[in-house]
């Protein structure tokens, strides 16, 4: 009997992985789906409707920054969390991934012990930020954590977990100033290594969806939400 109804979807071209991260997830009770390839994992996604996808980077057909980008359109999937899997450790792959909406980075060879360490403290920590949940307004932008949306006027707007985390904190602290190192230390917590630049990637994409207008740059020293 599964121990949580909680769904994960595996992208990776690498069959020994599959079954490997397929075994230790089933047996922590995950409903597991997975996909040999980028394209095959987009039509399943579409179905299965995930919580967490672990997608591979370097994959044949379709690599796994364009799977992002293409499961981010996807309305049903703006809340799933997508972490990479990849043997690739320079830079510039991780801030791509980033870049179209990654949660986390994960480089391989992946411990199993560890990932899954990971994945249950990102499910509990999502539990208790839901009970703690409630509702944001600026004038006609509204940030609701109970429903994760966030709204302007009558148009919704659909954000990626980590960009409306990072929205609703900052939102949740108006006026005050957040350097790089808080609102990584805030957002994505301590056991999870990311560049201080995701920061900048994900102000970026929050402004494009809901405008310049709510967070500012305090030049040298990070960010915050403006309240007039």
């Amino acid at each position: 009997m599964a121990k949580t109804d909680q769904k994960i979807l595996l992208i990776d071209d690498e069959e020994d992985i599959l079954e490997l991260l397929k075994y230790n997830l089933s047996k922590e009770g995950y409903d597991v789906r997975t996909a040999i390839d980028g394209m095959k994992g987009v039509e399943v996604a579409k179905s299965f409707v995930p919580d967490l996808i672990l997608l591979d980077i370097m994959m044949p057909k379709q690599d796994g920054v364009e799977t992002c980008r293409q499961i981010r359109e996807i309305p049903d999937l703006s809340n799933c969390y997508v972490i990479f899997l990849t043997a690739r450790s320079e830079e510039y792959s991780e801030v791509a991934a980033f870049d179209m909406g990654a949660d986390d980075y994960i480089t391989k060879p992946i411990k199993p012990r560890a990932l899954m360490s990971r994945i249950n403290a990102l499910f509990r920590r999502e539990k208790k930020q839901k009970k703690e949940s409630n509702q944001i307004a600026f004038g006609d932008l509204i940030v609701d954590r109970t429903s994760y949306t966030v709204t302007i006027g009558s148009k919704k707007i659909n954000l990626p977990k980590k960009e409306f985390e990072l929205l609703y904190f900052l939102a949740e602290n108006p006026g005050k100033v957040f350097n790089r190192d808080e609102l990584l230390r805030n957002i994505w917590g301590t056991d999870v290594y990311v560049l201080a630049r995701t920061v900048d990637v994900h102000i970026r994409k929050v402004r494009e969806k809901i405008g310049d207008g709510y967070i500012s740059t305090v030049k040298g020293v990070g960010y915050k939400f403006e309240t007039n």
